[in-house]
This record gives structure tokens, sequence and C-alpha cells, in this order.
């Protein structure tokens, strides 16, 4: 497992935003830290190194509608608690206080309100008011986010009991009443039986609404040590370090008991060996409701670009077959451009065909990603690309397979390898 890079930001918390969704959970570690990172750098005005999250130019589009909605008339409870939402997750917290704080007291019934008020509170480093306006988005929430509300609530109380401490943990947060006693791919019988069933899907939610929180991470890595996946737990644990300079003896210590376990893993040559059988509900966490209506207008006579998110939303039907948007459809035999990285098919320097993917995977057959996640390369007749690891941009002439169950979704041929945009 490769972990995506971690930015020391302000966390962007538990929201309810009516333009946001959640599969669910839990998601597959490889889905989970992809959208985890978009909603964590949505929050990053200028990512550095990092492709720009996608998530970022949606949340400032629909917060500038609402704002000038706001200067026409006043917002509906709804239309607030979503311009509250998205002010937290651009990382304009104190913008956000301003929205909902008002609104929150004009409407005391309002559930999303509560809630949203709650998370803005909580970064505001105010965790006492985050804990009471957070008591009441237990009281009115729907039975669908009761539990979840639940659990955030009592991470604010722990860190607000924790005072000043929680700014330099010893350990992780106490919400299972676990200790994570740091021994590779496996957690104590009796430690293992104080964990709720839930707890991976309660941790990837907390870690979805609060995704700069290093010690949200850290848990998360300890979960999936506990759950066998000592390949994903060392990867989690190595960003907490590096990225987020989590300082805790416990976790440098246990990273480095993860990381010795996973190296040794990968030496062996048999990858089922080394294969996670995790239960889970989706492939990714986050489902979003892709709008065709905003891509350009596609050209044959130019290149076009081609988002992720047009390949991933594919789908297929009750017979099997693939279901491609209108937008990808219209692609079909044109020149397109596409950013990811290289997977190469074979072990050598200098390729000819290999995998474009979304995302890096640090073990092709532990990893493999969702058909929909990759597309086939074949470069021009003659011509050879050395590897990357890093982002790259490939420029081909796309082919959708509608028919054949063996090949893959999406072929670029003719294509040739460039920097990445």
């Amino acid at each position: 497992m490769v972990l995506l890079a971690l930015l020391p930001t302000p966390a962007c918390a538990g929201l309810h935003y009516s333009g946001e969704q959640f599969a669910e959970l839990p998601s597959r570690f490889s889905g989970f830290l992809v959208d985890h990172r978009s909603l964590r750098t949505a929050a990053v005005e200028r990512p550095g190194d990092l492709p720009p999250s996608p998530l970022r130019d949606d949340y400032l589009t629909a917060a500038a509608r609402l704002e000038k909605l706001r200067r026409d008339r006043p917002l509906t409870p709804d239309e607030a608690a979503d311009l509250g939402a998205l002010l937290v997750r651009l990382g304009k917290i104190d913008a956000a206080v301003a929205v909902l704080s008002p609104a929150a007291r004009k409407n005391p019934e309002h559930f999303r309100l509560a809630a949203n008020l709650g998370t803005a509170f909580q970064q505001a480093g105010d965790l006492d008011r985050a804990a009471d306006q957070l008591e009441e988005a237990v009281r009115l929430a729907p039975a669908k986010w009761r539990d979840a509300e639940t659990w955030h609530l009592k991470l604010v109380r722990l860190r607000a009991k924790e005072g000043r401490a929680a700014n330099n943990p010893a350990a992780v947060d106490d919400l299972f009443g676990v200790a994570f006693a740091g021994t590779p791919g496996t957690l104590a019988e009796a430690e293992r039986k104080k964990l709720p069933g839930d707890a991976l899907a309660v941790v990837q939610q907390l870690a979805l609404w609060l995704p700069a929180d290093a010690r949200l991470l850290w848990q998360l890595g300890e979960l999936a040590n506990a759950l066998g996946d000592v390949r994903t737990a060392a990867a989690i644990l190595d960003g907490c370090v590096t990225e987020f300079a989590l300082g805790a003896a416990a976790v440098r210590a246990h990273r480095r008991l993860y990381r010795a376990a996973a190296d040794e893993l990968a030496k062996k040559p048999d990858h089922e060996l080394h294969k996670v059988a995790l239960k889970v509900k989706s492939p990714r966490p986050l489902v979003k409701a892709f709008d065709e209506a905003v891509l350009p207008a596609v050209r044959a006579d130019a290149v076009n670009a081609l988002p992720w998110p047009v390949l991933t939303a594919t789908t297929t039907d009750a017979k099997g077959r693939p279901v491609f948007l209108k937008y990808l459809e219209q692609l079909d035999g044109k020149t397109v451009t596409v950013n990811g990285f290289m997977q190469p098919l074979r072990d050598e320097l200098a390729v000819t065909n290999f995998m474009l993917l979304e995302y890096p995977v640090g073990c092709w057959f532990c990893e493999t990603p969702e058909p929909a996640g990759l597309v086939s390369v074949e470069l021009k007749a003659g011509k050879a690309s050395e590897f990357k690891k890093g982002l790259v941009k490939v420029t081909g002439t796309l082919t959708l397979n509608r028919t054949d169950p063996e090949a893959y979704l999406f072929t670029l041929t003719d294509a040739r390898v460039g920097e990445a945009d």
C-alpha cells in the first residue's frame, strides 16, 4: 500500500453537506485513502507538489453560488447548513461559524446546522462549545447518522479531557478501550474482543470527517494491523511520522515494527501469502454525483482532457455489461489526455505498454484496482518510454470495451508519455 501524501493542514471535519454522499463503510483501504486525500487537499489553496483536489473547485463553486444567494435573500436552514459545511471543508472556519451560529439559534431543531456548528467549533479549538452542539446533533440525528455522531461526540470529549496534552498525544484516542501493543499482523485476543464489529467503519467515517487528523490516521493504521493488514498499517504510520510529525514513542516504535514485517512480506514470492481477506462494503467511500454538464465539449480535431471521475463513474448493468457516461461515449475513438501513474506489466525499465492508474499501488497482486480505475496504454509502434514513478500525462486514442469481459474497459493506443500538467 502506498500511503497518499499527508499534509499538515487544519482538519476539515465531520460535516453534512447535501452535495457530498458516502458509500457504506468500511471501504477498501486503497480507495479510502484516495478519497481521504481528496477531502484533505480540498482545504489547501496551494497543495505544493501534490495535484490539486478536484473537490476544491467543486466546493468553491458551490460556496460562491450560496454566497451570492445569501446577498439576495436570507438562506434557508438547509442552505445555511450547506454553506457552513463548505466553508469548513475549504478551511474557512471563522466564516463557517459566522454562517452557522445565527442559523442554528433561529433553527434549534435542525440536525445539520447543529452538527456542522459543532464541527466548526471543534476546528476553532472551542471543544466545550463543540461538545454542547454535538450533544444536540446526537439528539436530533436521524437513525442513519446517530451512531456516527455519538462517536464524534465521544472523540471531542476525549480531546477536551486531555486538554493541551491532546496536541502532543502519547497514544491513539481511547475510543474502544483497546491497547494496541504493536505486534505486527495481529492483536491480542482479549483486546480484539473489545473492538466493536464496526470499529473500522467508525474510524473511517471519523477520518473522512476529519481528513487532516493525524491521530485518527494512527488509529486507522492500528486497526489495519489488528485486522491482519500489516502493509497498510506500515504505510499509514509512515505518513503519521514523516508527514504529520507525530512524535509519540508508541507510533514510532509501532511504525518500525510494522515496516519491518511489511518488508519481509514483500520478499515472499507468493503474493497470495500476504493478501488480506478484509470484508468491505464499498470500493471507495465518497460517492460523487458527476455533473457532465460542466465538462467541455468533445472535439474531434483536438486533444480532449479525460478526468478520472469520468472513467470511474462507469457501472455495470444487470447482465454485467459496462455502462459508460454519455460524455465518455463521445470520447470513444477521440484523442484524449489523462494524468496518472504508470504500472508496468513486466519488470523492465523501458516499456511499450503499461497500466495507467489514478493512484499508485504498492503490490499489483494484493491491491488490484477496480476495473474502472485503470487504463491499458499501448505506445506508438516502435516507441518506448522510461518507467516513471511520479505522475505522468498520457495522450492517445481512447477505445472503450463494450463486449469482451476478459479485456480492459479502457485502452489508449498510439500513446505518448509526457510531463503531468
